[in-house]
C-alpha cells in the first residue's frame, strides 16, 4: 500500500490531473477505445507536459507499480491501461507544430491523427498515417504505421525524423539518426518498450486532394476481384493505393438502400497522382466490372482518413488477428471467400493492406519493422457494440486466422495483434528481435514498460 504522503507529493508535482478510483470521472477516464477491455488502474496521471511525464515515470518505478502508457487509446488488447497500476495518460498533450519551410511536423504524444491532418492540410502536407483519424499517433507510429500513403511515402516510421522521450530511469532524451541512433532504430517499429515518447518529429509530404474512396462489389465477385486487385496493386505505380476487404454495407446514407446490410467486397482507394490522370488510372478498375457502389473521386486527404470514424466510435467490442502475406494463391483466396461470407456482425470485417511500393524499398534491418519483403498486412476483426456477441465474433476471427495462417509469411503487424504471447511477438520481429532485446537491456533492463507487445531484454 502506498502512503497518502507519497500520493500527495506525486499530485503536487503534476500540473495535470491525478485520477484515483474515488474521484469523480474515474470510470470515464479509465475507458479505452476497445470496450472489451475493462480494467481498473489505481492511478491515472493525465499529463500536460514533459515534466509531468518524468514525475509519473519516477513515481511508477519508485513504487514498483505496473505502468501503462496511453496515447490515443486505440490499442486492441488494451495495452493503454492496466489493473491496480499507473496509467500515464498523454491525451492532454495534443500540440502540433508545422514548419512549412522545412516540411516537418512536431507532434505531441497524446495526439490522434485527426489532429495532425487538421494542422498539416492547410500547408498541403500530410504524414503517412493509418485509416482511422481517431487513432493515436504514438501507438500507430511506434508499431510501424500502415496506411493510405504507405506505397507512396512508406510506413509512418519511414517518415519519422526523431523523438523526444522519457526513459525508465526518468531521463529525458532525444533519439534520431544523429543522437541515440540505437534507440531511434528500436522505436521505429519496436512499440512502447523503451520509454514514453512525448513528441515525434515527422517529415511532411506533399498531399492535399487525392482521388479516393470505396468501391463495393457483390460478394460473388470476391475471388475474381481479389485476384485482380492483387495483380494490380503488386505492380502499380507508387501513387496508387487501395486496400481490399469484406464488409457489411451500413444501413445509412449515402449507401444506397437496396444494399443496406448486404455483405460485399470492397476496395478503398487512395490515388496521389496528378488529378488529370485519375480517370485513366481507374479505367481498368472500373472495366473489371462496374462496382455496385462507387464512391471514389476527388477528396481532401483528411476526409478520406476520417471517412470511417463515425462507423467505428470508441466503445465497441474489438477482437483482432493479423498476419503478413507475400501473396494469395487460389486456396488462400477460397478461404477468404468462405470466411468473408460469414461476417458475424455488421461491424466485423477483414482488411488486406498493401505494404509494398516505397515501404518495400527500405531494408529489413534498417528499422525494427522486419517484414519489408512482404506485400500485404492482413487483419481480421470481430467488432460489435453488444458484448453478448463477443464469443461468436471471436470464434469467427480465430477460425478465419487459423485457416489462413499456414499461407502467411509468419508474423503479424504488432499494432493489430492481441495479447498472444512471446512467440507471436518474436515472430512479428523476426531476425530483428535479438537487436531489439539488446536495446531493451540498455534502455529498460528492469522492464518497467512491459504493458505492450513485450520484448524481453537479452
Amino acid at each position: 500500500m502506498l502512503s497518502q504522503q507519497a500520493i500527495s507529493e506525486f499530485r503536487t508535482r503534476l500540473r495535470g490531473e491525478l485520477i484515483q478510483p474515488d474521484c469523480a470521472g474515474y470510470d470515464e477516464a479509465r475507458k479505452v477505445y476497445n470496450a472489451m477491455i475493462d480494467k481498473h488502474p489505481a492511478f491515472i496521471a493525465r499529463c500536460v507536459d514533459v515534466a509531468d511525464v518524468i514525475s509519473s515515470v519516477n513515481f511508477g518505478r519508485e513504487n514498483n507499480l505496473t505502468v501503462a502508457v496511453r496515447g490515443g487509446g486505440h490499442n486492441g488488447p488494451g495495452f493503454g491501461t492496466c489493473d491496480d497500476g499507473l496509467v500515464i495518460d498523454l491525451s492532454r498533450m495534443r500540440g502540433v507544430r508545422v514548419d512549412p519551410a522545412n516540411s516537418t511536423v512536431r507532434v505531441e504524444g497524446g495526439c490522434v491523427w485527426g489532429d495532425v491532418d487538421h494542422a498539416t492540410h492547410p500547408f498541403g502536407l500530410a504524414v503517412p498515417c493509418g485509416f482511422i483519424a481517431s487513432t493515436g499517433v504514438g501507438g500507430l507510429t511506434l508499431g510501424g504505421g500502415v496506411g493510405y500513403l504507405t506505397r507512396k511515402y512508406g510506413l509512418t516510421i519511414d517518415n519519422l525524423l526523431g523523438v523526444d522521450m522519457v526513459l525508465a530511469d526518468g531521463r529525458f532524451v532525444t533519439a534520431s539518426a544523429d543522437e541515440n541512433a540505437d534507440l531511434f532504430w528500436a522505436v521505429r517499429g519496436g512499440g512502447g518498450n523503451f520509454g514514453v515518447v512525448t513528441s515525434f518529429l515527422f517529415k511532411g509530404n506533399p498531399v492535399s486532394t487525392v482521388y479516393g474512396g470505396p468501391m463495393f462489389w457483390p460478394l460473388e465477385k470476391a475471388a475474381d476481384l481479389l485476384r485482380f486487385w492483387q495483380d494490380i496493386i503488386t505492380d502499380a505505380p507508387d501513387d496508387m493505393n487501395g486496400w481490399f476487404g469484406f464488409a457489411t454495407v451500413p444501413p445509412v446514407a449515402p449507401f444506397p438502400e437496396q444494399y443496406h446490410l448486404q455483405k460485399m467486397c470492397v476496395i478503398v482507394w487512395c490515388y496521389t497522382g496528378l488529378p488529370e490522370s485519375a480517370d485513366a488510372a481507374f479505367e481498368p478498375i472500373r472495366q473489371f466490372g462496374p462496382p455496385a457502389i462507387d464512391f471514389a473521386g476527388p477528396i481532401p486527404f483528411p476526409m478520406l482518413q476520417g471517412m470511417f470514424d463515425a462507423l467505428y466510435p470508441a466503445g465497441l467490442q474489438w477482437y483482432w488477428r493479423a498476419d503478413f502475406f507475400n501473396s494469395y494463391d487460389d486456396k488462400a483466396i477460397d478461404l477468404h471467400c468462405k470466411y468473408g461470407a460469414q461476417l458475424p456482425t455488421m461491424h466485423s470485417t477483414m482488411h488486406i493492406y498493401p505494404i509494398n511500393g516505397a515501404a518495400g524499398r527500405v531494408g529489413p534491418q534498417d528499422t525494427a519493422w522486419a517484414y519489408r519483403d512482404a506485400n500485404f498486412a492482413q487483419v481480421i476483426v470481430g467488432v460489435d457494440p453488444d458484448p453478448q456477441n463477443n464469443a461468436r465474433m471471436t470464434e469467427w476471427a480465430r477460425d478465419y486466422w487459423l485457416a489462413l495462417h499456414p499461407y502467411s509469411a509468419g508474423g503479424g503487424y504488432v499494432n493489430m495483434i492481441m495479447d498472444e504471447g512471446e512467440e507471436r511477438v518474436k515472430a512479428a520481429y523476426g531476425d530483428n528481435y535479438t537487436r531489439l532485446a539488446q536495446a531493451k537491456a540498455k534502455f529498460d533492463a528492469q522492464n518497467l514498460f512491459h504493458v505492450n507487445q513485450n520484448i524481453r531484454s537479452s
